[in-house]
């Protein structure tokens, strides 16, 4: 099911299917969340959790048992409860089930709430372990941005500009998308900013660590900008489907990475996972405002 919320400036849909944010327009009506295509990818914004992106043969390792699961993990798959809705903010929540164990086999229960404030939404995920055992997850965004947003642009007119980086580096890839713990320096193209243009997807996502907590998606030529801002999220995924001329851009804060390439990981020795212990408490988010 479908709901909405909105104020004087924002109005949002949210699927429960995944608790996908499905739509984000502004009262001039202009949709800045990619409205999903299957010529380039059907997806809007999926939330990712309790894996980023891929595992090494689709497997990982607990307590020297295998488990199964797909890219970026189940909850986008999933359809979630409705918690909690007021005029300015909803709540989704999945709990651990006969499902989910297959795939993961701890007590949890997620939950994902989107909150309207002026221009701002608030993404906000909180995981709480149920379980008698720590339990090891990761956690993001993967939302989808239309560009261009504004009439009369076009995609290489919008640039991504970064809130004073420092230190920020690219994780290095494999050709089928997997970690090579390798970092290089970032190289930006001009001062603060890296200028869009379909070529730089052409080997798939741009990974970074130590991205700076806010960045800027927007045109010289346009009024309107997109900002986001991160708590706690170490890593951050550029990217849409490579080799076309998709019309978007996906801006992704992650909590983690994906696996090493050619390695099954062993889920309680990835050092970038979030460890939460028994009866523990885990919250994070990220924010999306519309400036103009």
């Amino acid at each position: 099911m479908v709901y909405s919320l909105e104020n004087d400036i924002l109005c949002i849909k949210i699927n429960s299917a995944g608790g996908e944010l499905w739509s984000l327009k502004d009262k001039d009506d202009t949709e800045y969340l990619w409205q999903g295509n299957t010529e380039y990818w059907e997806d809007r914004a999926p939330n990712l959790f309790p894996y980023i992106a891929r595992l090494t043969q689709g497997q990982y390792m607990l307590n020297g048992k295998v488990y199964k699961m797909g890219i970026h993990g189940f909850l986008k798959d999933s359809e979630l409860s409705l918690r909690y809705m007021d005029k300015s903010k909803i709540v989704f929540s999945l709990k651990s089930n006969n499902k989910t164990f297959q795939q993961y086999p701890y007590k949890f229960d997620v939950r994902i709430t989107y909150k309207l404030t002026q221009n701002q939404l608030e993404v906000h995920y909180s995981v709480r372990n149920k379980d008698s055992k720590k339990m090891f997850f990761g956690v993001g965004g993967h939302p989808g941005f239309n560009v261009p947003f504004e009439k009369g642009l076009k995609f290489e007119d919008y640039y991504i500009q970064f809130k004073n980086p420092k230190n920020m580096e690219r994780v290095e890839m494999s050709d089928d998308c997997f970690v090579l713990g390798k970092y290089k320096k970032f190289e930006f193209d001009q001062q603060d900013k890296i200028n869009l243009h379909h070529d730089m997807f052409r080997d798939d996502a741009i990974i970074l660590r130590n991205a700076p907590r806010r960045i800027c998606l927007r045109s010289d030529k346009g009024k309107n900008a997109l900002e986001i801002e991160n708590q706690k999220m170490d890593f951050l995924g550029i990217w849409h489907m490579p080799n076309t001329d998709a019309p978007y851009v996906c801006l992704e804060p992650w909590s983690s990475l994906p696996s090493r390439k050619g390695i099954i990981e062993e889920l309680e020795k990835q050092e970038n996972l979030i460890c939460l212990k028994q009866g523990g408490y885990y919250s994070i988010f990220y924010k999306i405002r519309i400036t103009g």
